[in-house]
């Protein structure tokens, strides 16, 4: 994996500070911790209904310690901001070619030094949508590591980390488990999503 603006020091430590001192001021409070036994995982990124996800995602990072990696659509990584998208932890995917995404992703995720945390948003969008897709589900499953969910709840200012899943396998008995939890989470246009 690349150097990101997560593992640069001094950057970190100050960024670390302005993201809870943003946080706090904003009135977001944070829950949950990545456990120390799972330093890579892949982290569920939702609900995901606005461009101020990512900002917010990245704030909490700093505040929870974590070193995460996100995927967003390759036009977003294009001059003058392509640099800057990779080092905020961005990796570039290409939504109209047909390549195995997620095998590529699980086997990063196998060979990275060190922890890792790939946040993958389930929607896939931002635009309204009814089903999530299972790319980060297969990816924890052929990488063989642990589903940490994630969440932002705008109604009530709070995000964080909460249980720890392991796949079973099982996608659709794993995905009505993983759905149940998050039906109790709005995102900052929460009509943007059914959570059936």
């Amino acid at each position: 994996m690349h150097r990101t603006i997560f593992t640069t020091p001094v950057v970190n430590t100050a960024l670390r500070a302005l993201s809870l001192a943003w946080l706090k001021l904003r009135g977001w409070k944070l829950a949950g911790a990545l456990p120390a036994e799972q330093p890579k995982c892949v982290l569920i990124a939702a609900p995901h209904t606005s461009n101020w996800d990512l900002p917010y995602t990245l704030m909490v990072a700093f505040a929870l310690r974590l070193n995460i990696y996100w995927m967003g659509k390759q036009q977003i990584f294009r001059w003058p901001f392509g640099g800057l998208m990779r080092w905020l932890g961005g990796i570039a995917v290409n939504r109209e070619q047909s390549s195995n995404l997620v095998a590529a992703s699980a086997e990063a995720l196998r060979r990275a030094d060190g922890p890792v945390q790939l946040i993958v948003p389930p929607e896939g969008t931002r635009s309204k949508t009814r089903y999530w897709k299972t790319g980060f589900y297969w990816i924890a499953h052929q990488a063989q590591v642990p589903i940490v969910m994630a969440y932002m709840d705008y109604p009530r200012k709070l995000s964080g980390l909460g249980p720890v899943f392991t796949p079973s396998g099982d996608v659709e008995a794993d995905m009505r488990k993983i759905k149940t939890y998050y039906a109790q989470f709005k995102g900052k246009n929460w009509q943007q999503f059914d959570h059936e």
